[in-house]
């Protein structure tokens, strides 16, 4: 309790500059969760990405990030376990964010698509288990992200094979691609809105204030995707194509509807982002404010000063713009080749398992899920069209995360006790 006394205003500055470290890497990792695609299918240059996701992710994380947040990352440990030793916590939050800013930019260097979600989980098990012991650590919430390694990318996989065989057959192995692409394009557009809209509601604006439940949620989003696929229709309808270009021609028409599609999927996803992952950053450090704060009581959940978000916000949006691309370029084009049909199958079969797996509570990686799909969309074409070194170098980055964030965090706090005490 002294420590928190004597030394609380330095460690809320301490934990800032760790959350905006953490922020950072959330944007130079994640990004490519939305915009990844898009440049690989060359629907956008990464430029153009960057300043769309840097748009969107700033909104998302910063009109819909929350004015409260649950200060113990999903529950993996048990707060009340501190109760006795509260500083002990604040210097654990604090070692956690660094281990896990660390470890993300670390990534992000090397071009690793890793979980910023599973970091920053293995950096707060890391200090649990040094300072107070692991029966404080909620061990059934393993089970879930280890058995996730698996169920996502194969679930996401799965959804975007059958999405990217279901636009060969009905538009690309027609007789008239463009023809096909009429009829059946505002099917996938109404499909697209409806998965976003879903997103959107459900992940992107659950802070705001909006009490809507899930069949609320899923009438308004039914309607606004029948609104989009008319307007889609009418649109598709007024586009003039030449009839007597060659196949070819067609399909490169027909392959601008979907990249169009892509962008507009990869701009709410990077909103549903922003909204959802920032809570990564901000989580610990409104543990560490809310614990100075309230004079080393523990509370399960806060409100957030007013500088918190704008901090996550700004760090996610300079992480993405500085070291964005190195990540993009990975899932973009080093998994497989990427034309803007498979994209979309791949990033829509992404937003689709964002929706079944916050329905069912399946904790979930975003960046594993993304991978999967483009997977998938790779094994539609056979496994000689995927790059499998690099497939290998990402699951291998998968499975040393939660173990390098824990040790990190680990030897931070180690090194945090030795300074303060």
């Amino acid at each position: 309790m002294d420590i928190l006394t004597q030394y609380g205003t330095q460690l809320v500055l301490i934990a800032a500059a760790f959350g905006f470290l953490m922020a950072w890497g959330i944007g130079a990792n994640d990004v490519a969760n939305a915009m990844g695609t898009s440049v690989g299918t060359k629907s956008l240059t990464i430029r153009q990405a960057i300043l769309i996701a840097m748009v969107f992710e700033f909104a998302g994380a910063y009109l819909a990030g929350g004015e409260v947040t649950a200060t113990i990352k999903d529950g993996i440990i048990d707060s009340t376990a501190f109760s006795a030793q509260p500083d002990l916590l604040v210097l654990g939050m604090i070692a956690a964010l660094l281990a896990a800013g660390i470890w993300l930019v670390l990534a992000s260097f090397y071009g690793w698509p890793v979980s910023t979600t599973h970091s920053i989980i293995g950096a707060i098990v890391g200090f649990t288990l040094v300072s107070v012991g692991a029966d404080a650590v909620q061990w059934g919430k393993f089970a879930g992200i280890v058995g996730s390694w698996i169920v996502t990318p194969a679930l996401s996989g799965l959804l975007a094979y059958l999405l990217f065989i279901s636009v060969q057959r009905f538009i690309f192995n027609r007789p008239h691609p463009l023809q096909s692409a009429k009829r059946v394009g505002p099917f996938y557009i109404f499909l697209t809105a409806l998965v976003l809209c879903v997103v959107t509601l459900q992940k992107g604006l659950k802070h705001v204030g909006l009490q809507l439940d899930t069949v609320e949620s899923l009438l308004i989003s039914f309607l606004i995707a029948l609104l989009a696929g008319v307007v889609g229709w009418f649109f598709i309808r007024r586009m003039h194509f030449n009839p007597q270009a060659d196949i070819r021609m067609h399909y490169t028409n027909v392959e601008k509807v979907f990249g169009i599609l892509m962008v507009v999927t990869a701009c709410a996803m990077a909103f549903a982002h922003g909204s959802n992952d920032v809570a990564n950053a901000i989580g610990p450090l409104s543990a560490v404010a809310a614990t100075v704060n309230n004079a080393g009581q523990i509370v399960a959940k806060s409100h957030l000063d007013w500088w918190v978000l704008p901090l996550g916000a700004v760090g996610i949006v300079l992480g993405l713009a500085i070291m964005g691309k190195r990540v993009m370029a990975t899932v973009g084009t080093g998994i497989t080749h990427l034309t803007p049909s498979r994209g979309f199958a791949a990033q829509l079969a992404t937003a689709s398992t964002v929706v079944i797996a916050s329905g069912t509570g399946l904790p979930i990686s975003t960046t594993q899920t993304l991978v999967g799909a483009i997977m998938g969309v790779g094994l539609a074409r056979g496994i000689a069209a995927i790059n499998l070194g690099v497939v290998r170098n990402i699951v291998i980055s998968w499975v040393i995360t939660l173990p390098a964030g824990a040790l990190l965090s680990i030897v931070i706090f180690w090194a945090l006790e030795w300074l303060f005490y």
